[in-house]
């Protein structure tokens, strides 16, 4: 979601390559091969891979420098919010997305859990999705503690919207980007936004942009029928 927004901002071309999360399109040698870690999405880009989407968000921009998704100052205040919205990827969003809509859907059977246990190098992620295999499931714990951690995104972010139009202020930046596809999946998977004004508002304002219709809504409509 991150990477076509930020294409379609740019107004870059590009070639769409889907894989098919639940029919494990994405466990497989070729795959693993120019991933490691088996996670969408990948750009290739003059022949070279590029992998995590707020890292190949910040590449587009800055190899791509027009029309800018940068401030015109504050970039270091940007891309904090590109690390923190990556560092709660595995320990928040990720537990609270399967856990409440998920993880029955992503099941893998005996064999294709051997097959990304065999890929898979990266431990942080193997030690998730132990969590859901066989007959295992996401727990009361694993949700509370992925709702504290988002609770303190969004009051951290309540707060940084106060009196602005985006993020940064009053332009449109990477930082809106790389928080969108959170609060779209997020809203759609139940969680609570109703005590954050400031960001209800923000998402109502993105819901008009062309990036956001096309990024998103054209390929997901409505997250809570995934």
């Amino acid at each position: 979601m991150r990477v076509r927004m930020t294409l379609i901002e740019k107004g870059l071309p590009w070639t769409s390559h889907h894989l098919d999360l639940k029919l494990k399109e994405n466990i497989s040698d070729d795959y693993f091969s120019i991933n490691p870690n088996g996670l969408v999405p990948t750009l290739v880009d003059n022949g070279v891979v590029h992998i995590e989407s707020n890292d190949i968000i910040d590449y587009l921009d800055e190899t791509y420098p027009e029309p800018s998704l940068r401030p015109a100052d504050n970039e270091d205040e940007m891309l904090e919010w590109l690390r923190l919205a990556a560092s709660i990827h595995v320990p928040a969003v990720k537990p609270y997305v399967y856990a409440t809509k998920m993880q029955k859907k992503l099941k893998k059977t005996g064999e294709e859990q051997k097959k990304y246990d065999d890929l898979q190098k990266n431990e942080e992620l193997k030690k998730f999705h132990s969590k859901h295999a066989g007959s295992a499931a996401f727990d009361e714990n694993d949700i509370s503690g992925a709702v504290n951690i988002l609770d303190d995104c969004f009051s951290r972010l309540e707060r940084a919207l106060e009196g602005r139009e985006w993020i940064m202020g009053d332009r449109f930046t990477l930082a809106d980007i790389s928080w969108i596809p959170l609060h779209f999946v997020l809203d759609g998977c139940g969680y609570c936004f109703e005590n954050y004004p400031n960001v209800s508002r923000w998402a109502r304002s993105f819901h008009s942009r062309e990036s956001y219709r096309d990024g998103i809504l054209k390929w997901c409509p409505d997250f809570s029928n995934v």
